[in-house]
Formats: structure tokens, C-alpha cells, sequence
């Protein structure tokens, strides 16, 4: 989380840290504290930072370079949002290890099925089964599971997953060590994948709340490194165990996994609140799902990006075919070759992880998706003059690269984009399409190759999607222009909001986001904003006017707490606290203000880091209406 209180800095100067004391006041903006004495609350210390008048001198390629990588400013000064600030949040690597760990796990296991069902009937038509009925009970599921994880606490929900998991896996290998039916064996895989189904919706939904808004590219940088990790390591660790000991003990090894990762993820401070999503018992499970798919579309951005990341999909679906013919013909490596192929993108993808983080914050990403899938693409091209298996592997490398920034620019859209009540659900529907598209990629991948050839194969794979993507640039550049058309006009709000304190911690996107959802009112005096006891609904902005505020509190008796003037803000507290308003607020005179809705509110505060002037404020005010009272947000953090 980016470090609390401010920063300012002089030209040329360098950073250094110092230590102010800043004061609270309950009902004062800055400009009324100084026209008028209040009482003063406990002081906060608060770091700043002072420039000095040194001059700058500008770092070395290699320190820019490990910045990028590391996460630290080039000078090795102030850390800067990356990967070391992301593994010092506390519940993210208590996520990411349970990925980590049931991943690996997972791809030992897929492994392992095979061998078992191969040995079983020496049959490729039964392994063929029992691969085509895990992957189409995956595919079905997706969107069911997108919704269940909508419906339930999202952090207990993947821990009975990972239960569950460990359930079934357990019994696979108790069939697997007396020899079973085979029939069984993939009976207990089906039900495994639909329970693993959605368990990624839920993390991908968690994420944001996980780790906040200015490490979400990163963190998800670090889940696609971990992936492309995995599909290495796990099948090793598999090859490894097959060699000395039978199917069963990778199986049970699968369902340990499944347990660690849940006794890890059950460590997480962080909670969703489940929802109704049933609209009053009114709606099913397929209008529940309609509403995810609607949430997809409904932002041309969202629909953008994720089909571009669906597209790449499509050519990866086609790589795991096209890789087997390229190896053996064309490199004259066998079937060793493929695996070394597949591996050279896991690692393209894990090199380029650590740049994504800036390249995620860009304001137009056209530009960056046509490059992303340009350099995907076209180097598959180049195989048809390639012959040797390095060059064919570093070509994989940098194709590794391009998907990477196609996947996590799509991923980190949903989640900065798509309302939380409706994120899960359109994970859910987004992994069922890049299933069916990676399936439709690899059966037309055969076809193609018996019509025209392997050079030709190569060729349209390298160029034509390349093509695809430059055509639809106009409507790309279309987006981006409507995008910042958006964002011009909504602007003056983002600077009101960035001049609150309460909003001193909250990163431009999750401001942006709450200048969306904000709606300017003109309020005439006499008009009550907020009363006192009343369910907590929206927060509150005032540009300019003035606003009383009185409360009745623990005592029962009203009393003024005097006057609230611009830059001012109120209603924070019944929402941060999930509690009933604990004093009304009336405007004196002619007042306009900006409305934001409650639940929009909460979630940005939820991603962000509440200052301690704006804690500060918070429990100035609600001491003065329930002293025995103590705030409880914020008190809980990452460590």
C-alpha cells in the first residue's frame, strides 16, 4: 500500500523523509479551522515527504532496469508500486502461495489422470474421454460458478472449495491404489473441475479488495508468471514421482495441496459481504448469469480488451496442436521439442511480468494491444524459415511476452471496471469463452494443416491475426478517444475529490471511479441531508454552501456541532461502519454538493488506504456524538 500522508517535492531535488504532526478537526474543513478555534483531537504522526535542494542526478540503465523489475525507484530512495511493496501485503501472499501451491498441484495431477487411464485400458480413446469430460464440465460450469462466488463470502467460499477438492482428490487416489473402475476415476475428475470452477472467479473478484487499486496490475503480472510457472513445474514434479511410485501418490500429493492452500487462504483478514443477488427471490440462476454476461458487454472498454485476451486464447488453442508438427518436422525434436515450445512461452510470460505493472497504467492501451498481439503473433512466421530448436525457443520467449500484456490488460479491466455485486459472475462467463476459444483453436488447428500445409499454417498464423487486429485499430482508437472524452468531462470532480483528505491514499483509478458514480445536486437551504438513525445510503461532497450539523448522540439530547463549509465531506462514518447515522446534517444555505453512492464509496475506501487525518476526522466526529464508541475500519490491515 502506498505509504500515508503526502508528498512534495522541489525541482531537481531529491526525497527524504520527515516526520509532521497534523491535526484533526471534527466538523472543520481546512479553511473554517482557521477561521474558527476547535477543539483538538490526539495528534497523528504522519510521514511526508520534504525535498531537499541536492541536485538530481539521473540513475543508470541497469538501475531503470531493476526498478522496472523490483518495484524501487531507480535512485534505490522511496520504493515505488511493484512487486516488493505487492508480497508485503500480508493476505496477497497468503493468496498467491495457496495458488501457487494447488496449481502446481493441479498440473502434476492432469499428468497423472493420464497415465492412470492410459494403463488402465491402453486406450488413447479412454484418455481422450476422460481429458474432453474435465474440460467440458469445466466449460459448463464456469459461468455457475462465477455466480455462486457472487452469492457467497468469497474468501470462505474458496476455502470449501479447496475442501472439497481435497475430498475428492483424496477418494481419486484411494481408486487409483486398489485399481479401480476407470469410469470412476474420471467421474471423481469431472466433480473435481466443477468445484475447482469457481475458484478463480472468487480469487480474480478478491483481488482488488486483496491488494487495492495501484498494485492490481501487478498482482495479476505475478498470478499469469505463477500459471506460466506451474505449467512447467507441475508436470516435472509428476514425471519425477511417475518414475518410482504409481498414479496414486500424485493424486493424494494433489489433494495435500488442495489442503494447504485452504488452511493458508483461511488465514486472510480480508472478507466480501455476500449478496442477494437474487433480486428478491424474483430472479433464477440463468437471469443471475444474464446479468454477468450484460456486465460484460455493457462497457466497450471490458468487451474489448477481454476479446482480445479471448482471441489469444484462440491462438494458444492452436499452438498446443501446431506446436507437436512444428517440433517434429520443422525442428526435428520430437515430442521432447513440444514441451520445451509450451515452456518457452510460460517464460516469455514470466520475463515481461514485471513490466506490466507500468504498462497496465497507461491512459490509451490501443496502441499497446496491437503491439501485444503483433509480437504474439508474428514470430510464428519466422518458423518457417527456422530450423534450429534455441532460436525456435527464444522465438516462443518473445511470443510469451506479447500474451501476457493482452491477458493482464483484460483481467485488470474486469476488475477495475465491472461493478463488485457483478465481478465473479463476468469472470465466470469470461473463462467459459477463453475455454470454448482455446478448444475451437486446437480442433481447427488439424484442419488446417491437412488443407495447406504446414509453411502455409504457419504463415496465416503469423500474419492474419496480426491483420485482424490492425483492421479493428479505427475502433480501438474510437474507444480510447470516447475514453478520454469521459474522463475530460469528469475531471473537475476528480479534483475536488483528490483535495479530501479521506481520499489522500486512493489511487487515480479508484477516484476516477467514484467521480463517475458522483452526481452534482443544487440543494436548497432548510434541506435535510442526513438524518440522524437512519440506514447509511451515500456519501457526500460539498463544493459550496454551508451545512449544519446536530445530534441527539449516546446523550439523547439535540445539540449543534456546528457548521461545515467547502472543501468538506460527510456521511463517511454509517458507511465505513456499517451503522445507522449518527447525526443529521441540514444545509444553512444554497449548497451544491456531489452525491456518491454508498456502495461505490465503500468499495474505493475498501481498495484504498484511509489517511490518518481522515481517521483522525472520523473519530473526532463520532466521539463527540458516541464517545464510548471506537472506529473499526482501517484498524486491520495488511502487514
Amino acid at each position: 500500500m502506498p505509504p500515508r500522508g503526502s508528498q512534495h517535492r522541489s525541482p531537481g531535488g531529491r526525497w527524504r523523509r520527515a516526520e509532521a504532526n497534523v491535526t484533526s478537526h471534527e466538523y472543520a474543513s481546512a479553511d473554517e479551522s482557521e477561521r474558527r478555534p476547535r477543539r483538538r483531537v490526539a495528534q497523528l504522526p504522519v510521514t511526508t515527504e520534504v525535498a531537499t535542494d541536492s541536485p538530481e542526478r539521473k540513475p543508470s540503465i541497469g538501475r531503470r532496469f531493476v526498478a522496472r523489475i523490483t518495484g524501487r525507484s531507480p535512485d534505490g530512495a522511496t520504493p515505488r508500486v511493484g512487486y516488493r511493496s505487492l508480497f508485503g501485503i500480508r493476505d496477497y501472499r497468503l493468496l498467491f502461495s495457496g495458488l501457487t501451491i494447488s496449481m502446481s498441484g493441479s498440473w502434476a495431477y492432469n499428468v497423472a489422470l493420464v497415465v492412470f487411464v492410459f494403463d488402465a485400458t491402453h486406450s488413447p480413446g479412454w484418455v481422450a474421454a476422460a481429458s474432453m469430460t474435465r474440460f467440458l464440465t469445466a466449460l459448463v460450469a464456469s459461468p455457475f460458478g462465477g455466480l455462486i462466488a457472487d452469492r457467497r463470502e468469497r474468501v470462505r467460499h474458496m476455502v470449501t472449495l479447496d475442501t472439497g477438492a481435497l475430498v475428492l482428490q483424496a477418494l481419486l487416489a484411494v481408486v487409483a491404489a486398489v485399481n479401480g473402475p476407470v469410469v470412476l476415476a474420471i467421474v471423481l475428475a469431472a466433480l473435481t473441475s466443477v468445484t475447482t470452477s469457481s475458484y478463480d472467479p472468487a480469487a480474480r473478484a478478491t483481488t482488488p479488495a486483496v491488494v487495492g487499486e495501484e498494485h492490481l496490475a501487478a498482482a495479476n503480472s505475478a498470478q499469469s508468471a505463477v500459471e506460466n510457472l506451474s505449467i512447467i513445474v507441475g508436470p516435472a514434479i509428476a514425471g519425477l514421482l511417475l518414475l518410482f511410485s504409481p498414479p496414486a501418490v500424485v493424486f493424494a500429493l494433489n489433494a495435500a495441496t488442495f489442503g494447504l492452500s485452504a488452511v493458508l487462504v483461511s488465514r486472510m483478514h480480508t472478507r466480501s459481504r455476500a449478496a442477494d443477488i437474487t433480486e428478491g427471490g424474483t430472479a433464477g440462476p440463468l437471469k443471475q448469469m444474464a446479468a454477468g454476461m450484460r456486465a460484460f458487454v455493457s462497457s466497450s472498454s471490458v468487451t474489448l480488451l477481454a476479446g482480445f485476451s479471448i482471441l489469444a486464447s484462440f491462438v494458444y488453442g492452436t499452438d498446443t496442436v501446431l506446436f507437436v508438427v512444428v517440433s517434429r518436422d520443422q525442428l526435428g525434436t520430437g515430442s521432447s521439442g513440444y514441451g520445451y515450445l509450451l515452456a518457452a512461452l510460460g517464460v516469455g510470460g514470466i520475463l515481461m511480468a514485471g513490466f506490466m505493472n507500468r504498462i497496465a497504467s497507461a491512459r490509451r492501451l490501443g496502441g499497446i494491444i496491437v503491439i501485444g498481439m503483433a509480437v504474439y503473433c508474428l514470430p510464428t512466421a519466422l518458423l518457417t524459415v527456422v530450423h534450429s530448436p534455441w532460436i525456435a525457443f527464444l522465438l516462443e520467449v518473445v511470443r510469451g511476452g506479447g500474451t501476457i500484456v493482452v491477458d493482464v490488460l483484460a483481467i485488470t479491466a474486469l476488475q477495475r471496471l465491472v461493478r463488485p455485486d457483478v465481478v465473479a459472475r463476468v469472470f465466470g462467463v469470461f473463462f467459459a469463452l477463453v475455454l470454448g476459444a482455446i478448444s475451437l483453436g486446437a480442433l481447427l488447428m488439424p484442419i488446417l494443416l491437412g488443407s495447406v500445409g504446414l509453411n502455409a499454417t504457419l504463415l496465416i498464423m503469423g500474419f492474419a491475426i496480426p491483420a485482424v487486429t490492425v483492421a479493428a485499430y479505427p475502433w480501438i482508437r474510437v474507444l480510447d478517444a470516447r475514453a478520454a472524452r469521459e474522463l475530460s468531462a469528469i475531471e473537475p470532480r476528480i479534483v475536488a475529490l483528490q483535495a479530501l483528505d479521506i481520499f489522500a491514499g486512493a489511487t487515480r483509478a479508484a477516484i476516477e471511479r467514484i467521480a463517475k458514480s458522483a452526481v452534482e445536486q443544487r440543494i436548497d437551504a432548510g434541506t435535510v441531508l442526513i438524518q440522524e438513525g437512519a440506514d447509511a445510503d451515500d456519501f457526500f461532497v460539498l463544493i459550496d454552501g454551508e451545512v449544519g450539523v446536530t445530534a441527539a448522540g449516546e446523550a439523547g439530547v439535540e445539540r449543534s456541532l456546528g457548521l461545515l463549509t467547502p472543501p468538506g465531506y460527510f456521511g463517511e462514518i454509517g458507511l465505513l461502519e456499517h451503522r445507522p447515522r449518527t447525526a443529521t446534517v441540514t444545509t444553512v444555505t444554497p449548497c451544491t454538493i456531489y452525491r456518491i453512492n454508498g456502495a461505490d464509496f465503500v468499495e474505493a475506501m475498501t481498495v484504498s488506504t484511509l489517511s490518518p487525518t481522515a481517521l483522525g476526522r472520523a473519530q473526532a466526529r463520532l466521539a463527540r456524538t458516541h464517545p464510548s464508541a471506537a472506529l473499526t475500519f482501517g484498524q486491520t490491515g495488511s502487514d
